[in-house]
């Protein structure tokens, strides 16, 4: 247990100011990370251990990285402290990236090395995945182990409604993520609805979310706007300040008018409890890996519209190898939104689509049970850890 008085630092990532309701360029932080961030790093692990020489401080015995922080293995081995490397991707884009090394071989890649594949910790369900539950990883250099992200052992990245935008500055019917809004759900959704006999939510809800870095064109938006739109069905949008490539996010007033009665927009929501909420009947997303994984988990299919790195590979496997999901072209247009939601919603294979998802979802459950692969996973990691120690 860390001190009461112990004080959280930070390593600054070197690169200039941004605004806080943005997101960094990914390939500049990426980037300032691996050259900035070794020095200041031994120095958090010396001032740590030393003020466990003051009893303020538990030593440092571990540590858990981001697989793209390997100056954390520098540092570790150099210390001689066990460590781990988180990866947060799927263990099939894993191997597509990990294939790099056959580029680099070609002389087709700048790779240098392989030697921040250490002790590996990839976010996945080993066993969800075709071809990779016989592979188990085996030319891996060392020892890797898969989980659910859902683990709370390994969440390490919390979101908070305080630090979230209201995104107030649309100028739309949009609110902020409260309990209030469980409610709200349940009434648009049709639970307090007469007409519902059975008193059961029906799930005719769009859920649409592209994650935190993904941008887009205004015209893109107001495509996805329009869709909705002329799909008549509920939806829950929730809209990033900058997602909207270089400039405000503005639908139209139109827009506004039309879906007042049937549509929610937010800034943030507690994305899991959404995907859970029983009135959801398909996810519009980007395919990040925590996004896909937490549908899959719901047991909710998707509308995939992927936008780089790991997001091809994840759109990929919902749609091809899963059978949950429906890609949208890249050139997204309105009458392809309104047509697949409806599909989703009112078609044959939209209730294939949900079913399929139910069967990944009762497979999540068991692997992440007590004798679960991903549980004996974490356990054999954890004591392969201790053993370093």
């Amino acid at each position: 247990m860390v001190s009461p008085n112990f004080q959280f630092k930070t390593i600054p990532d070197s690169l200039p100011p941004s605004d806080p309701n943005t997101t960094q360029d990914a390939i500049a932080l990426c980037g300032s990370v691996r050259r900035n961030f070794l020095t200041p790093f031994r120095n958090l692990l010396a001032q740590l251990n030393e003020d466990n020489n003051n009893a303020t401080t538990p030593t440092v015995t571990c540590i858990v990285s981001d697989g793209v922080m390997p100056f954390t293995i520098t540092a570790a081995d150099e210390l001689r402290i066990p460590a781990a490397v988180f990866w947060t991707f799927s263990a099939c884009a894993f191997m597509g990236f990990y294939q790099f090394r056959a580029l680099l071989d070609k002389g087709l890649a700048p790779l240098k090395d392989e030697s921040y594949l250490t002790n590996g910790y990839l976010d996945t369900i080993i066993d969800w995945i075709p071809g990779m539950k016989d592979i188990r990883l085996k030319d891996l250099p060392t020892c890797f182990q898969t989980t659910d992200p859902n683990d709370e052992v390994f969440n390490l990245a919390v979101e908070s409604a305080e630090s979230a935008s209201q995104a107030s500055a649309f100028g739309l019917h949009t609110f902020f993520f409260d309990n209030v809004t469980w409610s709200l759900l349940d009434t648009i959704c049709g639970k307090k609805n007469q007409s519902v006999s059975n008193g059961l939510i029906p799930k005719n809800l769009v859920y649409v979310n592209f994650g935190s870095v993904t941008v887009m064109s205004q015209q893109h938006l107001i495509e996805f706007a329009w869709g909705l739109a002329n799909s008549n069905h509920y939806f829950l949008w929730i809209i990033r300040p900058d997602l909207v490539i270089g400039d405000w996010v503005i639908l139209p007033p139109e827009f506004e008018a039309d879906t007042k009665e049937r549509g929610l927009i937010a800034g943030w929501c507690p994305q899991e409890e959404v995907l859970n909420h029983p009135s959801v009947g398909v996810f519009l997303t980007h395919c990040g890996w925590n996004s896909t994984i937490e549908s899959l988990t719901a047991g909710v299919p998707m509308m995939c519209w992927p936008f780089f790195v790991d997001q091809v590979t994840n759109c990929r496997y919902t749609c091809t190898e899963w059978e949950v999901g429906i890609e949208i072209d890249n050139n997204v247009k309105r009458d392809e939104v309104k047509k697949l939601i409806r599909e989703f919603m009112e078609g044959e294979k939209g209730k294939k689509m949900k079913n399929k998802a139910m069967e990944w979802k009762n497979l999540a459950e068991k692997t992440t049970g007590p004798d679960g692969s991903s549980t004996l996973n974490l356990d054999k990691l954890v004591n392969v850890l201790l053993s370093r120690n």
